[in-house]
């Protein structure tokens, strides 16, 4: 199994280029299912998640060509609807397939998904949505079944925003029969960027990234040609690990507009903030950050993706300050440790107040979760001494041989 030891020696300095996004490569890789015609996709990410669901997409009879970055997927044989458990317990964003399955073949036998253990992510809203839309559906054995002949046009309301919901759904809808309309939808950027691919297709949807989303079927949809954007939690990721090293970073390939809560944060911290159409630099003046105060919440608001990040920024941090998770229930896991490395945090519920520390110490630690593994880097660092980070696929999942960049800004990293 992967680790990844760093010893901590001072700022990160240079540029860095960030991937494509994770959480949008992976509906539209889904959206593939609702035409028989082949799909191009630029940018898609180097990681395990995007190889695993491309697996995934093979077992059901896709052909799959990968060629750097550029991906082309031919659904036009597809002949199985079953996403089985042993393709899917890694990965949450196999539920993304149930609802093109469904769409274009009239039934879809979907695993109920794994992926990180931060807490109770439940899909009621993916099968009272498809409910809505004419579906049966039933859970037998921990498969998802559903089955329609033709989904129909309706109007559903989430109870909460679920933006893996709001795609399926939103793919879903787009063969069905009629309107269909869908309130309290999520605002993630990721959504509007499923939509214009849907609607290069040949889809009709207006709304996307609002509340509120309408979409009208159609009876087929096309091939086309699509651009993943840039990677919003990466990026952050970079922008926090130059800040917690009292760093100078410029992270090219972007979009700033993804992300206005967490810069707004960073300056709140007394980083100097300079950016362009698809630029960031950030600028510490080799001071060390000032403590903020952060509470998760959806999209437009601080990202639950970048929580625990922050707690290593504010583990270092001059003052105090609380970090609030309101989205999942366990994602506190990695505070015990970067207790471990001398971090003073203290939970109340889901709440935890950190008073920072001048320098953290190296030590022998273990990820948690994807995000887990960025903080733990990030407080790594910064700290004095060698750190070893075991159970690193998490971190593959969803970061692009972050290592390696790092290393190019002049971190002191290495993989065993």
């Amino acid at each position: 199994m992967d680790k990844i030891i760093i010893s901590g020696n001072g700022p990160l300095c240079g540029e860095v280029r960030v991937a494509g996004a994770k959480n949008a490569a992976l509906p539209i890789i889904a959206a593939s299912l609702l035409t028989p015609e082949p799909m191009k996709i630029g940018n898609i990410p180097g990681v395990r998640d995007i190889s695993t669901i491309l697996k995934l997409m093979e077992l059901l009879g896709a052909r799959v060509e990968r060629d750097g970055t550029g991906l082309v997927i031919d659904c036009g044989e597809v002949n199985s609807v079953q996403a089985p458990y042993e393709m899917v317990k890694t990965i949450r964003a196999s539920i993304l397939l149930l609802g093109p399955l469904l769409a274009r073949f009239g039934e879809a036998d979907v695993s109920l998904p794994g992926g990180c253990a931060i807490g109770t992510r439940p899909v009621n809203e993916h099968i009272s949505g498809l409910e809505a839309l004419g579906a049966e559906v039933s859970i037998e054995g921990g498969y998802i079944k559903a089955r329609a002949k033709r989904l129909r046009g309706a109007s559903y309301t989430f109870d909460v925003p679920s933006v893996t919901a709001t795609e399926n759904l939103l793919m879903a809808a787009a063969l069905a029969d009629g309107i269909t309309t869908l309130e309290n939808c999520a605002l993630e950027p990721e959504i509007p960027d499923l939509a214009q691919l849907l609607c290069a297709m040949g889809a009709k949807i207006r709304g996307a990234g609002t509340s509120s989303i309408r979409i009208e079927g159609v009876n087929t949809l096309q091939g086309t040609i699509h651009h993943v954007p840039p990677d919003r939690i990466e990026t952050g990721t970079f922008l926090t690990a130059a800040a917690a090293t009292r760093g100078d970073i410029i992270v090219q390939d972007t979009k700033p507009e993804f992300l206005q809560h967490v810069l707004g944060k960073l300056e709140q911290a007394g980083c100097l903030l300079q950016q362009g159409n698809d630029w960031i630099r950030l600028s510490t003046g080799g001071k060390r950050c000032r403590a903020v105060n952060v509470t998760t919440a959806p999209y437009p608001a601080f990202p639950t993706d970048m929580q625990a990040q922050f707690m290593a920024l504010n583990s270092l941090a001059e003052g105090s300050a609380t970090v609030v998770e309101n989205i999942f229930e366990n994602r506190f896991m990695h505070v015990a440790e970067l207790q471990r490395m001398g971090a003073d945090v203290e939970l109340q519920g889901h709440t935890a107040i950190v008073h920072g520390q001048a320098r953290l110490q190296g030590a022998p630690v273990m990820a948690t979760d994807l995000r887990a593994s960025a903080c733990l880097i990030i407080a790594a660092l910064a700290a004095e001494g060698e750190t070893t980070i075991d159970r690193v696929y998490h971190l593959d999942r969803g970061y692009t041989n972050i290592d390696t960049k790092l290393a190019d800004m002049g971190a002191v990293i290495r993989r065993e």
